[in-house]
This record gives structure tokens, sequence and C-alpha cells, in this order.
């Protein structure tokens, strides 16, 4: 599992010019996820974003998570993460899951993410317009752990 984190002053998603999420401060989630992946690897990733130290704090320092800012999340699949470029100037997707198996993982991340604030999303396969201000900017890309 692979996931980009970008700190947000509002930001939204659009699908055939109708907003599906929409969020003022907190985090917008990209997430695209791998053959092998498992609630293991959803529950890790989901504590590990919420909890992250990249808000600032009184003295403008990043020591506050989400959780203490009480920001929401803007959760939107992208399986171009698992990009790969290495040969020629097309890239292949091989390691991004597939269709019914990514939606399940997609929805079940969604639901651990709910667990510890307000989660908006995206449509999962949909054609999207993503709209952020991006607050630092801030970006942050994790990989799961086995």
């Amino acid at each position: 599992m692979r996931v980009l984190i970008q700190r947000s002053k509002n930001s939204k998603v659009e699908v055939a010019n109708k907003i599906t999420g929409q969020i003022s401060k907190g985090l917008v989630v990209f997430s695209c996820f791998e053959e092998g992946d498992s609630l293991k690897q959803i529950e890790y990733m989901a504590k590990k974003i919420c909890n992250l130290r990249i808000f600032d704090d009184e003295n403008g320092v990043m020591n506050l998570s989400l959780l203490d800012t009480h920001g929401d999340i803007l959760s939107v699949s992208q399986f171009t993460l698992y990009a790969n470029c290495d040969k020629g100037n097309r890239p292949s997707y091989f390691r991004a899951l597939k269709g019914d198996e990514a939606v399940k993982l997609y929805d079940e991340f969604n639901e651990e993410l709910k667990k510890y604030t307000h989660v908006e999303t995206g449509i999962f396969g949909a054609d999207m317009v993503v709209s952020i201000t991006n607050d630092g900017p801030i970006t942050i890309i994790l990989d799961s752990k086995d």
C-alpha cells in the first residue's frame, strides 16, 4: 500500500461537475493498493496518517497531528502511485491492484480512517478533478510495512 499525503487548507474532489467530497483544514490522502495488501496494512496506514505530526504548533514547529488539530481527510484513490517508468516513456501500472479487489481495500481504508476523524471521498475509478490548496507545501509519501 502506498499513500501520498498533502497538508491542506481546503480541498475538494468533483466528478461530472458535482462535488463528491470537500474539506477545510486537514489532509488530502491519495491511496493505491497492491497484491498482498490486507487489513493489517490498512490499519497501520490509517493510524500513521492520523498521528503524523505535520501541523504547526504555537511556535511554528511541525509538532501536531491531524487528531490534535481536529482536521478532516479527503481520501482519493489513485492507482498511478504505483507507476513504473523504468522502461520507455509510458508508465506501467502492473503493481497496482485491479478493480474489484482494489475498491474493497479502498472502502476498508476509508472506514478505518473514519475511526479517527471525518472523511470525505472521491469516487473509485471515476475521472475526478481534485482541487487542493496545499498548506506549506507539505507532501509526504508513505509505504506500508509487511
